[in-house]
C-alpha cells in the first residue's frame, strides 16, 4: 500500500506516518518546505516537495498512489483557497486512479454554511468530493487535545497553573488526541468496506471545563485551575502564527460562542459504533497529560 500523506509536517497528520508504518504502508509525505524533510524522513515517510496550489506538481506526485490522507491547510491567508487546493488534489486522484480518498477536515463540517470562511469553504470541498467519483471516507474530528500546546494555551498551564481555552466553562467537549484522529485516518484506508462513509468521532469523555482541569491534573500530579479565555485575548496571541484574518476569524467564532446559551455538539455518544468500524484503541484526557507532561510542567 502506498500512502500519500498531506498535512504531515503538523500535529494533526504527522501520526499518520507512524501508523500507517505499523501496517507496512511505503509512506510518501508531501511538503511545501525542504527544511521538512529530516522531520518527515526520521518519522518513516519520504518525503516530496509539492504546493497544493500548483495542480501540475500535484498530478504528477499522485501518480502511483494507492490512497491519499488529505487535510485542508489549517493557516491559510485566504481560507476559501482551499477549496481550489482540494479541487486540484481530488482531480489529480481521479486521473490517476487512486482508490481512496481519506479526509481529516479537522473539525465537524456543518449541515450547511454559516458565514465562516474557515467552516464554509469545507462544505463546498465535501460537495466536491462527493460528486468526485473517487472513493472517499471523512474523518470529522472534534478538538484535539494537542490544542493545549499552542501558544494560547500551554504558557499559562506552565506559568499559571491554568488551562486557558476560549470556551465556556460550561460547555463539554469530547477532547481527541492527535494520534487517535491518525489511528482512524489508516483505519479507514484499509477498511476496504468504506466508500462513501462519514464518521463524526471524538473523545469518550465529554469534559465541561473543571472536569477537563481536573483529568488534565490528574495526568500531570498537579493541581491545575480552568480559565475560559477571552476571545479577544486568544485571537491577538494566535494573530502571529496564522495571520490578522485568520485570528479575526477564529476569535469572531469563539466570541458567538461565548455569548451564546446554546453550546454547539462536541461530542459523540455514539463512538462505540464507530469503534466497531475502525478499531482504534482511545486516549483518554488524564493518560494524554500523563505521556505530555514534560511539555507542559517545567
Amino acid at each position: 500500500m502506498k500512502i500519500l500523506v498531506f498535512g504531515a509536517t503538523g500535529s494533526q497528520q504527522f501520526n499518520v506516518i507512524g501508523e500507517a508504518k505499523k501496517k507496512g504502508a511505503d509512506v510518501i509525505a508531501a511538503t511545501s518546505s525542504e527544511s521538512s524533510f529530516d522531520k518527515l524522513a526520521r518519522a518513516g515517510a519520504t518525503p516530496v516537495l509539492a504546493n497544493l496550489a500548483d495542480a501540475d506538481k500535484i498530478n504528477e506526485i499522485t501518480k502511483d498512489i494507492d490512497a491519499i490522507a488529505f487535510m485542508i491547510p489549517v493557516s491559510l491567508p485566504n481560507p476559501f483557497d482551499g477549496l481550489q487546493y482540494s479541487k486540484n488534489l481530488i482531480d489529480a486522484a481521479k486521473a490517476n486512479g487512486v482508490k481512496k480518498i481519506v479526509w481529516n477536515t479537522s473539525g465537524w463540517v456543518e449541515s450547511k454554511k454559516i458565514g465562516s470562511p474557515v467552516d464554509d469553504v469545507k462544505v463546498d470541498v465535501q460537495d466536491y468530493l462527493k460528486n468526485s467519483g473517487v472513493d472517499y471516507v471523512i474523518i470529522e474530528p472534534t478538538i484535539y487535545m494537542e490544542n493545549m500546546m499552542g501558544p494560547f494555551c500551554a504558557p499559562f498551564i506552565t506559568n499559571e497553573k491554568k488551562i486557558a481555552y476560549p470556551t465556556p466553562e460550561a460547555m463539554p467537549i469530547g477532547w481527541i488526541a492527535s494520534r487517535d484522529v491518525s489511528a482512524f485516518v489508516v483505519e479507514a484506508i484499509y477498511n476496504e468496506d468504506l466508500k462513501g462513509d462519514n464518521f463524526k468521532i471524538s473523545g469518550l469523555e465529554n469534559l465541561k471545563g473543571g472536569e477537563l482541569a481536573s483529568a488534565f491534573s490528574n495526568g500531570v500530579g498537579e493541581e491545575i485551575v480552568y480559565y475560559p479565555q477571552k476571545a479577544q485575548e486568544f485571537g491577538d496571541i494566535l494573530k502571529p502564527f496564522v495571520g490578522e484574518a485568520g485570528a479575526s476569524s477564529v476569535a469572531a467564532y469563539y466570541e458567538n460562542l461565548q455569548n451564546s446559551t446554546e453550546y454547539p455538539s462536541k461530542f459523540n455518544p455514539k463512538m462505540n459504533e464507530i469503534l466497531e468500524k475502525l478499531p482504534v484503541k482511545m486516549t483518554s484526557l488524564a493518560d494524554w497529560a500523563k505521556d505530555n507532561k514534560g511539555y507542559f510542567i517545567k
